[in-house]
């Protein structure tokens, strides 16, 4: 037998891609989970709400200061045992063994990029100048219009490319879901190699798919960044310095 078989390492690619799937819907919801509740949290951070700011930045420090791995475990038993707390305290039935694992996971992972995903966003939005924004009031704009005409626009241009950092570092995280029993592309390439006990080859098999991913992800913001990145503006001549068409 060879010590390492670099054609199954290509060729055990597409039986580990059928787990992407759920690897895409992990990625997506907890994404999307991050960025809300990311905005929610800088903004409660920018205007300062009392009580609200100290349990925001209370939740980001507890987790930007805890594994990943951990919060998944907390996430996979914890839930279920505040729900049995219910179910004997008010005595209703929540049928706990009906909730997918991939649930459990996706809470997690949305919950660790929001704390993440909240500083990226509120330094974007703090980065908006302060003039634009008292312009629109004197406009007559609203605190929401504000934030939608104004400011979000503006920010999320400066917040891209961390923000495109964030949900590469994401796809990788999601790499731990098979801890608690989601069939990710890691746990597929785990059963995989549970049957032809050729572990290197399939997790040199997860590093090609990974890294292609990540490649992939990298240039669509490259591309996102371009499109609405503000182009420098020309240097202004004053008219007294340009005579018949030539500057002076």
């Amino acid at each position: 037998m060879k010590l390492f078989d670099i054609k199954l390492v290509f060729s055990q690619i597409p039986t580990i891609l059928s787990a992407l799937p759920i690897t895409i819907e992990l990625t997506i919801i907890a994404t999307l989970i991050g960025y809300l509740l990311g905005l929610v949290l800088a903004l409660v951070k920018i205007h300062k709400t009392p009580v609200l700011r100290q349990i925001a930045v209370a939740y980001i420090s507890i987790i930007r200061g805890t594994p990943i791995l951990v919060q998944l475990y907390i996430t996979y038993y914890g839930i279920p045992l505040m729900l049995k707390h219910h179910n004997l305290t008010y005595g209703t039935n929540y049928n706990i063994n009906a909730i997918p694992a991939i649930v459990f996971a996706i809470i997690a992972l949305g919950l660790n990029q929001s704390a993440f995903d909240a500083e990226v966003i509120r330094a974007s939005i703090q980065s908006v100048d302060k003039g634009q924004v008292e312009a629109a009031k004197t406009l007559g704009m609203s605190g929401g219009q504000i934030l939608r005409r104004v400011i979000l626009p503006q920010a999320v241009v400066v917040a891209l490319p961390s923000l495109g950092n964030s949900l590469i570092s994401l796809i990788k995280g999601t790499s731990l879901a098979f801890t608690v029993a989601v069939v990710d592309l890691t746990a597929e390439g785990r059963i995989l190699a549970g049957r032809n006990f050729r572990y290197f080859e399939v997790y040199c098999s997860l590093a090609i798919i990974y890294w292609v991913i990540t490649v992939v992800l990298e240039n669509m913001f490259k591309i996102l960044e371009n499109k609405f990145s503000i182009p420098d503006q020309p240097p202004v001549i004053a008219p007294e310095k340009v005579s018949g068409g030539v500057v002076k």
